[in-house]
């Protein structure tokens, strides 16, 4: 079976840091593939400063051209809203039944897992890969990895200082963001002035 990364987030705007981490993880976790997941809408988080979620989508699929084992996905774009990720794996668990899933999950998503819907059935049935988001998360994950059940994989490795909310940050600016994106998404996002009035 192919084994597949579900990377899910709002993508607002993708960066070098989002692609760094995949490369990390498929690396680690020997993963086949990693999916980035756009959202068009997460239940947990309100939509100030969300680009719509096709121009989300073009950004990450101009990010990721150039890697043969990064696929952009619009699945969540046709379920219903708000995006659940239990609905999302159902659906794809169902759709590819060849395929073996598992979830890409930030320090910070899963400090708040206990909220999300059917949590313990997502638990039980993937293995859930957590990548630190600050510095202090390298240093916890050894204390959390024993209190969690066996489908739960932290990883630590370096971290680059890059975010969306600096990025729309120095749009807004009118800053240089070419250290942090790639060179197509920096000019698309400038051609077509995204972010700046956000």
């Amino acid at each position: 079976m192919e084994k597949v990364g579900l990377f899910f987030g709002s993508f607002n705007p993708i960066h070098k840091g989002h692609t760094f981490l995949a490369k990390q993880i498929l690396e680690k976790a020997n993963l086949n593939k990693v999916w980035f997941v756009v959202s068009p809408q997460n239940p947990l988080k309100e939509n100030t400063e969300l680009l719509d979620e096709k121009t989300r989508l073009l950004l990450v699929r101009l990010a990721i051209k150039n890697e043969k084992n990064f696929v952009a996905s619009d699945v969540e774009f046709h379920l219903n809203k708000p995006s659940y990720t239990i609905n999302t794996l159902d659906f794809l668990k169902e759709k590819y039944p060849n395929k073996l899933f598992s979830i890409i999950m930030g320090m910070d998503n899963f400090d708040n897992f206990h909220l999300w819907k059917n949590y313990q059935e997502i638990l039980n049935n993937y293995t859930i890969y957590i990548y630190p988001r600050k510095e202090q998360d390298n240093e916890e994950n050894n204390n959390k990895e024993n209190l969690i059940g066996k489908n739960i994989v932290f990883f630590s490795f370096p971290l680059l200082n890059i975010s969306s909310t600096i990025i729309r940050e120095k749009l807004r600016n009118k800053e240089s963001i070419e250290n942090y994106v790639e060179k197509e998404v920096k000019e698309k996002i400038e051609k077509n002035n995204l972010y700046c009035n956000s």
